[in-house]
């Protein structure tokens, strides 16, 4: 499997909590867009149908789509790369032998060391901002957020209660360090209103004069 290059400068989280779909919400992303596949409480079989169904999503508006787990699953499932928990961390070697695209999740410095070690291709760095995903947890903070992105050496994502302008202000901080975001309740609020928009028009259609 080849990877991607460059990586995708936004993500979706996938969260079994989510009113929208996994699926319904990839087919909203931009193209380019990255996804992880979380899931994890489902069984097997119901969990690689799942990956089946975005899959076909994913080929359609050219989206990278990881499955957070181990690289053989990764691998065998056809997904384009693996979101590697940090007690897998030791697996990352075998995951870059297959040409699966590596990421980790850095909630602190251990954390960081061990995405370097592990020469994961990006980190998902949390919470940036509160958020109920990590309900009592402090938020980070850009100033420590970006600490940890050079103490990990990958390509940085934020995550942890971002939106589009949360992220555009993030990119302006930024110098040499190219920051990516991730989120969960921002794509579903993003869907919810474009569902709304949609009901809208059908309430409403415009009457064409000819």
């Amino acid at each position: 499997m080849v990877r991607r290059h460059p990586l995708p400068p936004q993500w979706l989280f996938s969260d079994e909590r989510l009113a929208v779909g996994v699926v319904q919400l990839a087919a909203l992303l931009p193209p380019g867009s990255g996804v992880v596949l979380r899931h994890d409480s489902l069984a097997p079989g119901a969990r690689w149908r799942l990956l089946r169904r975005l899959m076909r999503v994913a080929r359609a508006r050219q989206l990278t789509v990881l499955i957070a787990g181990t690289p053989d699953i990764a691998r065998c499932w056809g997904a384009d790369g693996v979101h590697l928990r940090q007690h897998d961390a030791r697996r990352a070697a075998q995951a870059h032998r297959l040409g699966l695209l590596v990421t980790m999740p850095v909630h602190g410095a251990r954390e960081a060391r061990s995405a370097r070690r592990a020469k994961a291709e990006a980190v998902f760095i949390s919470p940036l901002y509160p958020t109920r995903s990590h309900s009592g947890a402090k938020a980070l903070g850009s100033a420590e957020w970006f600490r940890l992105g050079r103490l990990a050496a990958g390509q940085p994502i934020a995550l942890g209660g971002m939106t589009l302008t949360r992220a555009r202000a993030l990119n302006r901080q930024a110098s040499s360090q190219n920051p990516g975001w991730a989120a969960i309740d921002a794509w579903e609020q993003r869907a919810a209103q474009r569902l709304g928009r949609r009901a809208e028009k059908s309430r409403n259609p415009q009457i064409r004069l000819c």
